[in-house]
């Protein structure tokens, strides 16, 4: 667990949140803001996210609430910021804490590069999905995360394989969502949802381009040719 879930953790505690609790949290993204939860001697549940955005879809929180309920941690998914709006209805209409949680922090600088860099990416990727961004929401591109056409696990994997093969660097940014980790694993169906539909497609489907300061032109110029260049191949199965 990184220094900021347990930062997090201490918050949670510090706030009043009591063992038995529960905490809503995404499943799609780094397993630490569940266990920080569990630090704080509470329960996680697992929400769906937006398919936009990455991050905790309002209305799944608003479902997820129980009596038991006591605060809600969403979570700002690649450097897009969550629905804060949407969600802090929820939260305000049950009294639920809101405590934010960013995977990491850059500066200015480097947060400006990546977002010229994501954008001179933008304009060129096709056969990929890009990144959206929501209104007013902000987006610092701590990871530029595109979604691969196709028949989602398999066609993702060997887009992947045939960057890598050219000497580009691309990631999974989420291999197994938190919910499937086993020691996530509860009998309890309002812990452990049988099916979260969009973090599953998402899990199956997305792949981390690298945009970090220190790219040159040529090296996003190459990146988007050799995207480009297998896009078409891949197409949504009939």
């Amino acid at each position: 667990m990184g220094d900021r879930a347990e930062r997090l953790g201490r918050t949670l505690a510090d706030s009043g949140v009591r063992n038995g609790d529960e905490v809503i949290v995404p499943s799609f993204g780094t397993a630490d803001v569940a266990e920080a939860v569990r630090l704080a001697g509470a329960v996680p549940v697992f929400a769906d996210i937006e398919a936009d955005s990455y991050c905790l879809d309002p209305s799944a929180v608003s479902a997820a609430v129980t009596p038991r309920t006591a605060a809600i941690v969403p979570a700002h998914q690649f450097g897009h910021r969550a629905d804060l709006a949407g969600i802090g209805e929820t939260a305000r209409r049950h009294g639920l804490l809101i405590v934010e949680f960013e995977e990491s922090e850059s500066t200015a600088a480097e947060t400006l590069v990546r977002q010229e860099n994501a954008a001179y990416l933008t304009a060129r990727l096709k056969g990929v999905v890009t990144p959206e961004v929501a209104p007013g929401a902000g987006h610092t591109y701590q990871q530029y995360v595109v979604r691969i056409p196709g028949n989602g696990r398999p066609d993702r994997d060997a887009f992947a394989l045939v960057l890598r093969s050219k000497g580009i660097p691309c990631r999974v940014p989420v291999q197994t969502p938190v919910h499937r980790m086993p020691r996530f694993r509860r009998p309890d169906s309002l812990t452990q949802p049988a099916w979260l539909p969009e973090t599953e497609r998402a899990s199956d489907e997305c792949l981390a381009l690298p945009v970090e300061a220190g790219l040159r032109k040529r090296d996003l110029h190459r990146l988007a040719g050799a995207c480009n260049a297998l896009g078409g191949l891949l197409q949504p199965a009939a």
